[in-house]
């Protein structure tokens, strides 16, 4: 998720990050969700899973916002700042409409409630804030469920006392001042009033939209849904819902009696700062923001959190207790799909470019899936492979008759990667390949149970230990500028606006196809309401993507693959021809320069140029609504904004301007 430039700005005020030059190295963290970067980061923090809990873990997506952790002496400071109102409003909107369509598709209470409280993104988990109750079933679920087998996890967790509860170690405490059943009470009313209004618009929007033409069950679905949603967001009692949920939420924050919240010009939170030098009560008091501990949901403020910086004396007990100078970066995870991978967002694209190393962490059991592999790649094509660090986690699950040593199971994890190798011997060059190879041979350390501290006395503990030792050591080296010789490249423009030109039109093609103009096999689909979602996102200038929707960071990977490969292959050179670390060095220079520059002018167009249109998209409704959207979108504005093949190309000379000036920083010539 793009990250707000002002909530970032506050963030560095009170702490700056440390950087190279202060003696740091500054390591972003990705990998797939599951994975174990949250743990990576507890063993480098020093951190015990039971007593601290810090960051927070757990088997689905935890780590939903960014969390930096500068390692340095001194006293434990936090500064934490919060989506904004607007952002929270519209994830809560999007909320009541899901929970209001549950309602006319006749799903119980239980259900509707979780769709109210919890956004299908599972980014926004409002429960965690408000609090989440099991609704009582009825009489029909009751002889349904009869004879669960699942029944004992309905089961209530350890009930909270008025003092703060039954807590452990450094996990927050309850709100003294929070009444969670006065908060019930305002979710019920908002429940209530849903399903009057369901009520009162369903019919309205049957006759309004003619549906009695309407042949196909499902579009007929679709219709009803959306038009729903329209006349819904008219009504003020949909607002009264947000009003109602926002000021429970509020509550949250007037009930914290450690640290200084900071609040906009609107009255809404925008930081929340403390120093200590007390760590169980610094750590209790920061786990508000970021943990997702199940007996506090209605006392936790983690979903409104979108970027947390902490620093203190960190130190892992298996470093024998020294502060290594590390910032660590953690985000939210790639994503859990074996065939298919978003983009990297265009945030974290600018965070490869500036951090020093990027610590890939994926699962051996499960190595080299396709997120991970598209993060390998674009980091490849930003010219940031030498920044790459690989880690592996779950080593201890790599077995099998085969496999008797710990080297057998290194060298099954790494055979893993064969298969992209040889997609990027084939797609780039084998140099590239032969770079990749070269982390993974001196840049890849392998975890076993790191979910626990680390006993030096046990086998798998000791093997881990000296691993750990080993990824400081390679952190220590990784991110050197390497020399980049006398030699420099001469490429030719016409080659490269030809490179340009192709990566527009596979945009085109991916696109047409999430939208549903064209078919193929290889892109799905998107369903309306997620098309919408990307929509609103856009008109409101609030974000770029939605979820796994992407258009910019796609548009953007796919121009610096096209000029990857063009950058590989110069048509000649300026003084004597470089050896094969000379030709890496200065192409990924270059690379590195072109991928910096390509966000600005792709998001002056899809994001800033093309809002108008974006708002017109939004505003589509009724029968065929859909349909047009998905139509405006394809052709007034990505047609018309980042435009294919044409003699007079304003958007391919854009992105021209941004090679020129990466060729400009290394010498190298353009023709």
């Amino acid at each position: 998720m793009a990250l707000s430039g002002h909530t970032a700005a506050v963030r560095e005020n009170y702490l700056p990050l440390p950087t190279r030059d202060d003696g740091y190295r500054q390591i972003l963290l990705l990998g797939t969700t599951g994975a174990g970067k949250t743990t990576v980061v507890r063993q480098l923090l020093g951190t015990d899973p039971d007593n601290d809990r810090f960051p927070s873990t757990s088997t689905a997506k935890t780590t939903v916002s960014d969390t930096e952790i500068v390692l340095a002496p001194g006293p434990f400071q936090a500064v934490i700042t919060f989506f904004s109102r607007d952002e929270v409003v519209r994830h809560l909107e999007e909320c009541a409409s899901r929970a209001a369509v549950s309602i006319l598709n006749g799903l119980d209470r239980s259900r509707v409630r979780e769709h109210l409280l919890d956004h299908e993104q599972q980014r926004f988990r409002f429960s965690y804030v408000l609090g989440r109750r099991q609704e009582p079933a009825s009489d029909q679920e009751e002889d349904v469920v009869e004879n669960d087998p699942f029944d004992i996890f309905d089961e209530p967790g350890p009930a909270l006392t008025d003092a703060g509860s039954e807590t452990f170690g450094a996990d927050p405490q309850a709100l003294p001042t929070i009444d969670l059943a006065e908060t019930e009470a305002v979710v019920d009313q908002a429940i209530d009033t849903l399903q009057t209004l369901v009520a009162t618009h369903s019919d309205t929007a049957r006759r309004e939209l003619g549906v009695d033409g309407v042949d196909e069950e499902k579009e007929l679905k679709d219709l009803l849904e959306e038009e729903l949603d329209r006349l819904l967001r008219a009504d003020p009692r949909f607002d009264q819902i947000t009003d109602a949920l926002l000021l429970e939420i509020d509550k949250r924050f007037r009930a914290l009696s450690i640290g200084q919240v900071d609040r906009g010009d609107n009255g809404w939170p925008l930081s929340w700062t403390w120093k200590s030098d007390d760590r169980t009560a610094f750590l209790r008091a920061v786990n508000r923001f970021s943990s997702n501990y199940a007996p506090l949901f209605g006392h936790l403020l983690s979903p409104l959190v979108d970027g947390i910086r902490v620093a203190g004396p960190f130190a892992p007990a298996w470093n024998d207790g020294a502060v290594p100078p590390l910032v660590l970066i953690d985000g939210e995870g790639l994503g859990h799909t074996p065939t298919s991978a978003a983009a990297l967002s265009m945030a974290v694209s600018e965070r490869i470019n500036t951090v020093d190393v990027v610590l890939l962490v994926d699962n051996a059991a499960q190595p080299m899936q396709a997120a991970p592999a598209a993060a390998i790649r674009s980091i490849l094509i930003s010219g940031n492979v030498d920044k790459l660090v690989f880690c592996f986690t779950h080593f201890d699950e790599v077995t099998g008759d085969n496999l008797a040593t710990p080297r057998d199971r290194a060298d099954h994890v790494r055979g893993s990667a064969n298969n992209l190798l040889a997609a990027i011997r084939t797609d780039l060059h084998q140099r590239d390949e032969q770079a990749l190879r070269r982390r993974l041979d001196n840049a890849t350390v392998y975890l076993s149970r790191i979910d626990k501290p680390l006993d030096p006395s046990d086998r798998e503990g000791l093997f881990t230990i000296k691993s750990f030792r080993k990824l400081l050591d390679v952190i220590e080296k990784t991110g050197e500028r390497p020399d980049l010789g006398p030699a420099r490249p001469i490429y030719r423009k016409d080659e490269l606006h030809q490179a340009v030109v192709a990566a527009v039109e596979k945009f085109h093609h991916r696109w047409d196809a999430i939208l549903g103009l064209k078919t193929s096999r290889a892109v799905a689909r998107e369903h309306w309401t997620r098309i919408k979602a990307l929509n609103k996102r856009f008109a409101e200038a609030s974000d770029d993507q939605y979820d796994t929707l992407r258009p910019s960071a796609e548009l953007r990977e796919f121009v610096k693959e096209e000029l990857y490969r063009q950058l590989e292959s110069p048509r000649g050179w300026n003084g004597h021809r470089p050896d094969d670390a000379e030709h890496t060095a200065i192409v990924n220079q270059l690379a590195q320069g072109v991928a910096r520059g390509l966000n600005a002018p792709i998001s002056g167009r899809l994001s800033t140029a093309a809002q108008p249109e974006w708002e017109r998209s939004y505003d589509l409704y009724g029968s065929g609504s859909t349909r047009q959207r998905a139509n405006h979108i394809a052709h007034d504005i990505f047609d018309r904004f980042v435009p294919e093949a044409s003699n007079d190309n304003s958007f391919v000379s854009d992105l021209l301007t941004v090679v020129e000036a990466a060729a400009a920083e290394v010498d190298a010539s353009l023709e």
